[in-house]
């Protein structure tokens, strides 16, 4: 029998980094206050987004029987794509979570409308070109952060629920019409 090398087994190589991706979600959604979780579905938790890009939206039940979905979370990835390349990239569980826990709180009952998911460096450096909002090291560039709003619920209610769960970064963006909400250190900004 023949040893080969990793190169010659990419597939091994993307499986080993899902497994530690997720695993590193699942032990930073721990990390999150008792509390935050108290109210979220025990058996079961799902996340319905719409894309306003491309019109895409999905309802995805990514966690079920006590572990993440694979297949769901591909979903969630793929609508939060960057929708000016095409680039997808795993989004932290623990973002899906925080989303999650987010629209429980406002009793949601409508999708949350995406502004920005994933960007590729490409195009955080074209945005950043444009304004000064935008982050050289944006959150975004790693699926860490997510720009949204929720149809019938007032941005203000959706600011200061986020800002309650505090586990993340929280932007206000009342005259662009969204939050942006992060998975890196607890800070807030208008």
């Amino acid at each position: 029998m023949t040893l080969k090398s990793q190169s010659q087994h990419p597939e091994i190589i993307q499986s080993r980094r899902r497994f530690l991706q997720y695993g590193l979600g699942i032990s930073s959604a721990l990390a999150l206050p008792t509390a935050t979780f108290a109210t979220a579905h025990p058996t079961e938790r799902s996340l319905a987004l719409h894309n306003l890009h491309t019109g895409e939206n999905v309802k995805a039940t990514y966690w079920a029987e006590g572990e993440y979905q694979l297949s769901e979370l591909d979903a969630i990835n793929r609508i939060l794509r960057d929708h000016r390349t095409g680039d997808v990239m795993d989004i932290d569980p623990q973002l899906v979570n925080l989303l999650n826990l987010l629209h429980d709180q406002v009793g949601g009952s409508k999708p949350f409308n995406v502004i920005s998911g994933y960007r590729s460096p490409i195009t955080n450096a074209n945005l950043q070109k444009k304004s000064s909002g935008v982050a050289k090291k944006s959150f975004h560039m790693q699926g860490k952060a997510i720009d949204v709003a929720l149809p019938g619920c007032d941005l203000a209610k959706l600011n200061s629920a986020a800002l309650a769960i505090r586990a993340g970064g929280v932007g206000y963006y009342p005259k662009s019409g969204f939050i942006h909400i992060d998975t890196g250190p607890v800070r807030s900004w208008k």
